[in-house]
């Protein structure tokens, strides 16, 4: 399959089917708007790991013997900020580089088609170059302001995004969600270690619960967009194994995943109220993972029912940005304190 590394202002098969020329023709007229620079920047994306990362920072000011409101660990409120800014402009780049590239798969999938390259609204290779600026900017403004720690995850988190899942794993393997997920898993690892300077054990067991929840997560949206990742030849997990053994891996992932979020709690790292959240987001977690493995399919092709997946991968948002807000308000709210652990280690 062909990409666009190496030549990226080269043409590629417009969304319709008509020439690459012509696409690119039609929209060389146009001039990109700041709404289409923003959109490389994938702001979706960006808000969940920003927040992830605020909690991972709020969680190390605890840890970290700080107050529980913003400012009063060891970082500067000004300081916080600018860490939070380096996660979303290197969330942000990696997005940008990752358009770049797969800017032929975007062209041929409905899902993904009107973003600006595709539609010519923005260069090929004036996305390269604003991801290569945003990446180097974030990295190195948080090593020089921050600490050093938090910058390696930073270029860490932008290169395994980029390298590993981007420009080897994605046209390659239908794990490469799997994988691939440790990128988008770091971000409170990030948050912490720009509080703290150093990596712990509660930060990593929310790396776990991120690469946990990755693959249910984007599979359920594979499973009713399997017609895009084929058309566009991705490897996706329907696309390889069919819909069948994709909604068995999605309930074997829900199977771990759900008792994994209580761990937080039972190792004394969170209180009752986010463990009880827990297990009632889980349980729903579980009952849409449930639906989605007795949905029938038409010979492996995909699913015939595509609500169960549909309301799986909606819940799937809210379920993880719920879990980080139990653990932000346990350290927040007026009277956090008064929420002991269950086991304090």
């Amino acid at each position: 399959m062909s990409n666009l590394q190496g030549s990226p202002d080269l043409a590629f098969p417009a969304a319709d089917g008509s020439s690459a020329a012509g696409g690119q023709a039609a929209g060389a007229g146009n001039i990109a708007t700041a709404g289409d620079y923003l959109a490389l920047l994938k702001p979706r994306v960006m808000s969940l790991v920003v927040f992830t990362g605020l909690v991972g920072m709020v969680l190390g000011a605890g840890q970290a013997g700080g107050a529980a409101a913003l400012g009063g660990a060891s970082l500067h409120p000004i300081l916080w900020l600018t860490a939070l800014l380096c996660i979303a402009v290197g969330a942000g780049a990696s997005g940008a580089i990752n358009m770049w590239y797969d800017a032929d798969i975007d062209a041929q999938m409905s899902r993904t088609r009107s973003r600006p390259i595709p539609r010519g609204r923005v260069a090929p290779s004036d996305a390269l170059a604003m991801g290569i600026l945003l990446s180097i900017a974030s990295v190195t403004v948080m090593a020089l302001a921050v600490n050093l720690t938090a910058a390696a995850l930073l270029a860490l988190t932008i290169g395994f995004y980029v390298l590993v899942y981007t420009m080897w794993l994605k046209r390659r393997t239908p794990q490469n969600i799997v994988i691939g997920g440790a990128a988008g898993a770091l971000p409170p690892v990030i948050g912490w270690a720009a509080v703290t300077g150093q990596v712990d054990i509660f930060p990593l067991i929310l790396f776990g619960l991120i690469f946990l929840w990755t693959p249910p997560h984007f599979w359920a949206l594979a499973l009713y967009r399997s017609g895009d990742y084929a058309r566009a030849r991705v490897p996706m997990m329907p696309v390889v194994a069919g819909a069948a053994a994709t909604r068995h891996q999605i309930l074997g992932y829900a199977a771990v995943l759900v008792p994994f979020a209580v761990t937080p709690s039972l190792l004394g790292y969170a209180g009752w109220l986010y463990g009880a959240g827990a297990i009632v987001l889980g349980a729903i977690f579980q009952w849409l993972s449930l639906r989605v493995w007795l949905a029938g399919d038409d010979g492996g092709q995909g699913v015939v029912d595509a609500g169960p997946a549909k309301r799986l991968f909606a819940f799937s948002i809210l379920y993880l940005f719920l879990l980080f807000a139990l653990l932000l308000a346990e350290q927040l709210v007026p009277g956090a304190e008064l929420i002991a652990p269950l086991v304090r280690l």
